[in-house]
């Protein structure tokens, strides 16, 4: 092969690569009504969502604001899926920017994760064109989250805090025997025994307070919902 014919393959090949690659995201465009049906269905998936956020949410404070994210979050990773959808370059470059972004904020309930990584693929797969899919896997995810939040659980968790004297322990030992319990603390001072237990009931039958509460040397006891990260 001579210099001149590996120039010509050369070239050919550079040829190729800018014609089918790089030329083609470059002179790709967005239509008007492309725009707008992607952003409406990203804006009806994230209602969706906030809806189906708001009536399965069983924490201890409902956050509006954060609600509200997720639907404004399905609508902006729209955006940037479209924006990086029609230029290969500036698609690299936003890839850059996005990576050096840290989120900071506290997510103390796990399925908040979930509505944020729903809302987030809503967005892409709308910005996409993929609406079809988008409509589908909201509809298939609000409809299993729905159940989940609406199964009834068997038994409940709460935290038992007893105070009593050293007298009363032999007493407290015999009730609590009558419950499904788990220590969880207990402070001797001098004079006075601090118990937490974590108790599981399967119905709301607390007659076993009563009965602590009248046993003599114990000065109150005090039941809490529990749900494994805060008391209720």
């Amino acid at each position: 092969m001579t210099g001149t014919d590996a120039t010509n393959q050369q070239t050919t090949f550079t040829d190729i690569l800018r014609d089918s690659f790089i030329e083609d995201f470059a002179m790709d465009s967005l239509s008007i009504i492309d725009i707008l049906l992607s952003l409406t269905v990203a804006f009806g998936v994230g209602l969706f969502i906030y809806f189906i956020y708001k009536i399965t949410y069983k924490g201890v404070l409902y956050s509006p604001t954060f609600n509200g994210t997720l639907l404004m979050m399905s609508m902006i990773t729209c955006l940037i899926i479209m924006t990086i959808s029609t230029n290969i370059v500036l698609s690299l470059g936003m890839v850059g920017a996005l990576s050096i972004v840290r989120f900071r904020t506290a997510i103390k309930d796990p399925l908040d994760i979930v509505f944020m990584f729903w809302a987030i693929a809503s967005g892409i797969s709308s910005g996409a064109g993929l609406y079809f899919l988008t409509l589908i896997g909201a509809l298939v995810i609000g409809a299993i989250i729905v159940v989940m939040a609406r199964r009834k659980h068997t038994d409940t968790m709460y935290l038992l805090v007893i105070h009593y004297t050293d007298e009363a322990n032999d007493e407290v030992k015999r009730v609590l025997q009558k419950i499904q319990y788990e220590l969880k603390s207990k402070i001797v001072r001098k004079g006075a025994i601090e118990l937490t237990a974590e108790i599981r009931l399967k119905i709301d039958n607390t007659s076993f307070l009563n009965e602590l509460v009248d046993t003599p040397g114990v000065r109150d006891a005090s039941l809490v919902k529990y749900n494994g990260d805060y008391a209720v």
